[in-house]
């Protein structure tokens, strides 16, 4: 399942970095293509580099007038294995409740174990996260 856009602006929001790479997903936060969603591919949206910062390059778009975005102005849309690997060690396991809602159990140094749980697997990693997130702010 893919994360929702609410709780990509939540972790977003609380300081999560994307450095973008092959694979991943996104939107650009224009409300004329608020409902697209891209993927990073060295074919079609690639990574570039500058001193001033990084742009997406859409490689091969003539019909659109998108040649390039501001990573500024995108929103990471992260998968569950990258949700998982930001985690790191915090991680304990996700399980399914008896509920059928997806419970990703994590253990945050210097706090007791936390549940969270989502119908969206990706959510409630993604809730772990933020709660990571928070705590290394704190």
């Amino acid at each position: 399942m893919t994360i929702s856009r609410d709780a990509a602006e939540r972790l977003r929001a609380a300081g999560l970095l994307w450095r973008p790479r092959a694979g991943d997903r996104f939107a650009v936060l224009s409300d004329a293509l608020a409902e697209d969603v891209f993927t990073v591919s060295d074919m079609v949206v690639e990574r570039h580099d500058y001193a001033s910062g990084t742009i997406l390059g859409f490689n091969g778009t003539t019909e659109w007038a998108l040649d390039s975005v501001p990573v500024e102005d995108t929103l990471w849309l992260p998968r569950e294995d990258q949700l998982r690997e930001l985690l790191g060690p915090a991680f304990r396991s996700l399980a399914r409740s008896t509920m059928g809602w997806y419970q990703v159990l994590v253990e945050i140094p210097g706090h007791p174990e936390q549940v969270f749980d989502s119908e969206n697997p990706a959510d409630a990693y993604a809730e772990a996260l933020l709660t990571l997130v928070r705590a290394a702010i704190d």
